[in-house]
């Protein structure tokens, strides 16, 4: 505790910073650790069992009251709260939470973050974040070079990348960019795209997009050609493309769509929010073979990255794009600091204070190196393809059909829609399985997303029986 000023009588609380942080922090940490494995041997399994109100009554018992008169002193409101917390997570570290595009983060990655928070420099002007401001810089044209290999460019004009707080943000700045350049802009759009693609162009005051059909859950080609025909002459147009839909993890057909964009002067935006990671790995990077032509490219490592919220970035071929973005704020940038050559932040991201998120990424990939990196991405592909097989060899399900990256759809044979979708909610409410939901070809399916390295092969018999036997009651 910190000596109070004369007249005071109660020590203050430590900070998390300076030359006595870590002191402070080591003890607090040990009361967190062990709080998180209370709350999950609580929980027992992948979701709290009983429902939201079961949930919410807990919570209300923890926190209440909110503000105290006399507070309970740091060691046993994290205990409590920590625990509370942990009990009624959906851990995503729990071979069942397999629901969404939410990764178990990795320890490396969470100590990474520990230490981005303890210090908390804000990404705004370089004078509040000294090395953060160029670790991201590194980090961010390395992960872009990733994206864009064959650009051969001064240093100025190299490929760069923004850090964003996901997907969403991304796309919107995609987009942005996009208008920028132009002035006015018409976005097409896969009908299987991401909702953030036609919810960036309200924001912006765009035109409505077009959407083009994708039947199969991927474009389809011959109707984005026939829109692109139509819309030719019309102004500038973007074309927005997915590698690793939300839905099916399908990667559109790159190429042909580059072909097409460039046959009708569009530009091509792709969100490889999903399977962007796939370029770690030499068995997959196949997959996304024409990423490096779009004008931008979105990214996102805490999907198929395993890193905690948020590690998002919107990578360009060449940092020049990025202009648009440039702003001043005098007690943020000021000319003859620029001039004498602080670093200028302001032109990096729309928003003012943000966290030096790339500090976790660039723990992981130093520690892990591509080869880490890579065997982490095939090992999650892997587990799909081996339920996948259980499910296609399985009488009682029917599989949708074989995952492209790590999504797996599947339903209970001879099922209806009510009672798929009914039995999702009864696995959740009971808390012993955590799956997702999608419609394709017209009907409900069971989406598993697996984004654990760690998941067995048993792990996704236990699924399966565990669904068998809710299936049969």
């Amino acid at each position: 505790m910190s000596t109070p000023p004369t007249g005071t009588s109660t020590p203050l609380p430590p900070l998390a910073g300076g030359a006595g942080g870590a002191g402070a922090l080591r003890p607090l940490l040990a009361v967190v650790l062990d709080a998180l494995s209370e709350g999950a041997a609580a929980r027992g399994g992948p979701m709290p069992a009983g429902g939201p109100e079961a949930v919410a009554a807990r919570v209300r018992d923890a926190v209440d009251p909110v503000l105290p008169d006399t507070g309970t002193g740091a060691d046993a409101a994290l205990r409590t709260l920590v625990r509370t917390f942990a009990e009624g997570a959906a851990d995503p570290a729990e071979p069942l939470c397999v629901a969404h595009l939410h990764c178990p983060p990795l320890a490396l990655a969470a100590a990474a973050d520990l230490a981005a928070s303890a210090l908390n420099p804000s990404m705004d002007s370089w004078d509040q974040a000294p090395a953060a401001s160029e670790l991201e810089a590194l980090v961010a044209r390395a992960l872009a070079a990733e994206v864009y290999p064959h650009a051969h460019a001064p240093h100025a004009h190299a490929p760069d990348a923004l850090v964003t707080t996901g997907g969403t943000e991304s796309n919107q700045l995609a987009l942005l960019l996009a208008r920028e350049r132009h002035g006015s802009l018409q976005v097409v759009y896969g009908a299987n795209a991401h909702h953030s693609i036609p919810r960036a162009a309200w924001l912006l005051g765009l035109p409505d997009p077009v959407a083009v059909p994708a039947p199969a859950g991927l474009i389809d080609l011959a109707a984005l050609a026939d829109v692109l025909t139509d819309l030719h002459g019309h102004g500038p147009l973007l074309v927005t493309a997915t590698a690793g839909t939300t839905d099916t993890g399908l990667i559109d057909p790159l190429p042909e769509i580059a072909d097409l964009c460039a046959a009708h002067g569009a530009e091509l935006h792709i969100d490889a929010a999903y399977g962007g990671p796939l370029l770690f790995s030499d068995t997959h990077r196949h997959k996304l073979h024409g990423l490096d032509r779009a004008q931008s490219v979105t990214l996102d490592l805490h999907k198929l990255g395993w890193q905690p919220v948020a590690a998002g970035l919107l990578a360009v071929p060449d940092t020049a794009a990025l202009a648009p973005l440039a702003h001043r704020a005098e007690y943020l940038n000021a000319d003859d600091d620029t001039e004498a050559g602080l670093p200028d932040l302001l032109g990096r991201s729309l928003r003012t204070t943000r966290r030096p998120d790339i500090l976790k990424a660039a723990a992981t990939l130093k520690a892990l190196g591509r080869r880490g990196l890579a065997e982490l991405v095939d090992r999650t592909c892997a587990s799909a393809g081996h339920l996948a097989d259980l499910i296609d060899a399985h009488p009682g399900f029917e599989l949708y059909d074989r995952p492209t990256i790590s999504t797996v759809l599947f339903r209970p044979a001879h099922t209806t829609d009510e009672h798929l979708a009914a039995l999702r909610r009864t696995l959740l409410t009971e808390g012993r399985a955590v799956l997702g939901r999608a419609r394709a070809d017209g009907r409900l399916w069971l989406k598993a997303t697996l984004l654990n390295p760690h998941t067995t092969r048993s792990d996704l018999e236990t699924l399966l029986k565990l669904l068998e036997g809710s299936t049969r009651r």
